[in-house]
């Protein structure tokens, strides 16, 4: 049985009819890869040193470790199943308030810290989540600030991020949580450069 495009096709010369089914399976293809991008897994670079060293950028760049910039990939859709968990690298659509004092756009790239309903709070540089001290083996103590400061209680459906980075993170810290419809999804590979395949 002749699949559609041979039907479709069957009074051409065989030069166009091989033409045209090569141009078919390079659409459909490049429309899945559009698709999985979109929908399923998509590609970011570490752009700043914020998640470092859990995530690294790119000298000379102030606070990077490396000479090339982590690639990452995130998943787009579990959000939609499943809530945030606090611990997880998430990508996130950057809110307004941040554009403007971060000096930046797009997606950031930072670690759920704070889930609605709590209240965060920092005291000589350790944090703590209504009032219990968070464990956070993924922060170098050389990169901790030394800041004391409490943050309002987190809305429903808000999240509260903070870079690895502490003392080079401009983060919920300084404008505010992040909307769970800016969430992108979590970060689960690194896939570039090679040395530094694996989960965040």
């Amino acid at each position: 049985m002749r699949n559609p495009i041979d039907r479709l096709t069957a009074g051409l010369p065989h030069p166009a009819r091989v033409a045209i089914d090569w141009v078919v399976t390079l659409a459909v293809a490049v429309g899945i890869v559009l698709g999985v991008k979109a929908w399923v897994v998509n590609p970011y670079r570490i752009p700043t040193s914020s998640m470092e060293p859990t995530l690294h950028c790119a000298a000379p760049a102030e606070g990077c470790l490396a000479s090339s910039s982590d690639r990452v990939l995130a998943n787009r859709f579990i959000f939609r199943f499943r809530d945030p968990k606090r611990g997880q690298v998430v990508v996130f659509e950057t809110p307004p308030a941040a554009q403007r004092l971060c000096n930046a756009s797009g997606t950031f790239v930072k670690r759920i810290v704070g889930l609605p309903g709590e209240v965060v709070s920092e005291r000589n540089g350790l944090v703590y989540v209504d009032g219990r001290k968070l464990a956070e083996p993924y922060v170098s103590p050389s990169r901790r600030d030394d800041r004391t400061a409490e943050w309002p209680r987190i809305a429903p459906d808000h999240y509260f991020v903070l870079g690895d980075n502490r003392s080079g993170s401009c983060d919920s810290r300084a404008w505010g949580t992040v909307p769970r419809e800016n969430l992108i999804g979590p970060v689960f590979l690194t896939y570039w450069p090679l040395s530094r395949i694996g989960s965040p």
